[in-house]
């Protein structure tokens, strides 16, 4: 299924289902140390799907963790319940998520297209190829991988700087490239707490 058909059939009540399940799994895991189990078969077949998800949890606006998956391995209330654990408890830029943030943490759920590789023979030819506000890209150099959402977009709006700040996150110089250098993006939904209100 596309992803804006599938995104279509995801309901208020489907997407609330969800924001429950990543709030309960970080609740979870500050009181148990691990993810909620989550057995798919309780949930609605929309929610069964494979799907690829990112959670994103803010405080006050400001980024507490990030984490998710680019290819599809799971079931989408598994990825979800999985990503918003590991985004409050294992995102390496961040201390683990304290009992009392729990309450103040904004959660923002990412539902990813497949990539979708760039042809390109220069970084003009890349940038070129760019949709800022739409894709997502993904950027792989040998054993060098990063990735920006769609979001990143809002922060980063020139196309130029958007590519070197993401070249400097896999931890290439920011003016660096070669033949070699491979991309691919995607489209990603968003939905959050505030969007179902």
């Amino acid at each position: 299924m596309a992803l804006m058909s599938f995104i279509d059939a995801l309901s208020k009540l489907d997407r609330a289902k969800l924001l429950d399940v990543a709030y309960a799994s970080i609740r979870h895991g500050l009181d148990h140390g691990q993810a909620l189990p989550v057995n798919p078969e309780d949930y609605p077949e929309t929610l069964r799907w494979l799907r690829a998800t990112f959670v994103t949890l803010e405080i006050g606006g400001q980024l507490r963790g990030c984490i998710g998956a680019l290819a599809a391995y799971q079931p989408l209330v598994q990825d979800v319940a999985a990503h918003a654990y590991a985004a409050a408890f294992e995102d390496p830029r961040f201390p683990e998520v304290r009992a009392d943030e729990f309450p103040k943490l904004e959660l923002h759920i990412s539902v990813l297209s497949p990539p979708e590789p760039l042809r390109f023979a220069s970084e003009a030819e890349l940038l070129a190829q760019l949709r800022p506000g739409v894709d997502g890209l993904i950027l792989h150099f040998h054993h060098y991988r990063s990735t920006f959402l769609p979001a990143v977009w809002e922060h980063l709006p020139d196309p130029y700087v958007f590519l070197a700040q993401l070249k400097q996150k896999a931890g290439l110089p920011l003016d660096f490239w070669s033949p070699e250098l491979q991309a691919e993006r995607y489209t990603a939904e968003y939905f959050g707490a505030a969007d179902e209100c």
